[in-house]
């Protein structure tokens, strides 16, 4: 049953990566789809991304990562949710992550990875269909 909440999610560029636009774009294509979205900024640790999605109670973070520390950064973020009692948030990363560090990202709780090139409208309907209603 639907409780007509809009979902809210969490968009993070953790990290010293200064690149946004993508997720500039990403933020904006979830609030056109009707979802609640926080956009962090630039240069956020993953003690204060994990610390904005407990306070804003979001059902999903999606990590923006082009610096090529996603196997540092995300450890410490799924660890932390995990730490915080959130590990139902639904964790999406997307960015420059090659393929052989896919499995690994997901065996430590990501739901999903979204490479270069990923159609928005599919990481809209994915975060959609991985929110519980």
């Amino acid at each position: 049953m639907s409780t007509g909440r809009k979902i809210r999610v969490v968009v993070a560029k953790p990290g010293l990566d200064g690149h946004d636009r993508g997720a500039k774009i990403i933020a904006r294509a979830l609030r056109d789809a009707g979802m609640e979205v926080i956009y962090t900024g630039l240069h956020q640790t993953p003690e204060q991304i994990v610390e904005t999605v407990i306070q804003e109670d979001a059902d999903a973070v999606g990590l923006s990562i082009l610096s090529g520390a996603h196997m540092t950064l995300v450890p410490r973020i799924a660890e932390g949710l995990k730490a915080a009692g959130a590990d139902e948030v639904v964790l999406v990363v997307g960015g420059t992550i090659p393929g052989e560090d896919i499995p690994e990202l997901k065996e430590l709780g990501v739901a999903e990875v979204f490479t270069p090139g990923s159609p928005v409208q599919g990481i809209v309907d994915y975060i959609r269909s991985a929110v519980p209603a």
